[in-house]
């Protein structure tokens, strides 16, 4: 099996040694749009950031000019990836992907993985691509295969947004948000919004490798004391002193995140489909302006105060909307 991977971060590299491992052969897009030349291959990798899935669209445009029965696969976090690429390359041509293994790559290259969680996998089209389990088994990553994609990368998403976009607000670790008066409480909120919104597309929450999503969102559903008493010492054991992967964008000074992908998708969603997410609403749009300006971080940082009169604010514009 030939497997062509745009993205060479923890991700891409990961599946790529894991993929090696198992027998194929792997080969990796060059930065530039320039250097991209037609490849043969049987997978292509889609593993950048949700704002260069543009950019990854081009790529493959060019390197899969020779090869275009080709699978792509989309591990991305967020939603909205798979629908870009198929309307590029066709629905069954895609296949949808959560990852749930932790990997990170340090500074010098390496990849180090957790030998917990696995991959599920969903076709976005009519064709089922059963193929792919045998590869990633062959790979020694346990495969789950779902049947809705939309509703596994909605489960995923409500995963992602724990302690994600809160700590980069305030610029403080998982470990230390979970013990802010009144933070944890607009966690919950944040989780009891993005389930209302999946109810609200008639999605169901699916389990994935390692992570029972049907649990966490009945566990919101709980008064909030109890919610946290569920919550906070897996999240704090869970992620601890790991900087998640919001925070890490603004301390690069990347100058954008994926936050639209994430609660920017919960409070878009939610606004069309009537259903309020001040919670989500306001960590969309406050991480978006401190990623666009910098100096604004300087007002939220260490200070739950300031997020949750945001928070407060946002409410009371909600209401005022839906009474006029």
């Amino acid at each position: 099996m030939n497997v062509y991977i745009v993205g060479a971060g923890a991700v891409g590299t990961f599946l790529g040694d894991r993929l090696t491992a198992g027998g194929a052969t792997v080969a990796y897009a060059p930065r530039s749009l320039e250097a991209v030349v037609p490849v043969a291959c049987d997978l292509a990798i889609v593993a950048v950031k949700a704002y260069d899935t543009d950019g990854a669209i081009e790529t493959l445009r060019k390197a899969l000019a020779s090869s275009p029965q080709a699978t792509i696969l989309c591990p991305q976090n967020g939603v909205g990836n798979e629908e870009k690429l198929a309307a590029v390359f066709g629905p069954d041509a895609i296949v949808s992907a959560a990852l749930t293994v932790p990997v990170e790559k340090s500074r010098d290259g390496k990849v180090s993985a957790s030998n917990r969680g696995g991959i599920a996998l969903a076709p976005v089209g009519t064709q089922a691509h059963n193929w792919l389990v045998a590869a990633f088994e062959s790979a020694h990553i346990p495969v789950q295969v779902a049947s809705d994609y939309r509703a596994m990368k909605w489960s995923k998403l409500s995963l992602n947004i724990i302690a994600n976009a809160s700590c980069a607000i305030l610029n403080v670790l998982p470990e230390r948000l979970v013990q802010l008066e009144g933070m944890f409480a607009l966690e919950v909120r944040a989780i009891r919004e993005t389930r209302d919104v999946m109810k609200a597309l008639k999605l169901q929450p699916v389990d994935l490798p390692r992570y029972p999503v049907r649990a966490l969102q009945s566990a919101v559903a709980l008064p909030s004391g109890i919610a946290r008493m569920l919550l906070a010492g897996r999240i704090a054991g869970a992620r601890g002193r790991k900087p998640p992967s919001l925070l890490l964008d603004l301390r690069e000074a990347k100058g954008h995140t994926e936050v639209d992908v994430l609660n920017g998708a919960v409070a878009v969603a939610g606004r069309a489909g009537g259903v309020p997410t001040p919670v989500n609403s306001v960590f969309a749009r406050v991480l978006d302006d401190i990623a666009h300006m910098p100096q604004l971080w300087a007002k939220y940082r260490e200070r739950p105060q300031a997020l949750a009169a945001e928070v407060e604010a946002e409410e009371r514009r909600m209401g005022a909307l839906r009474s006029s």
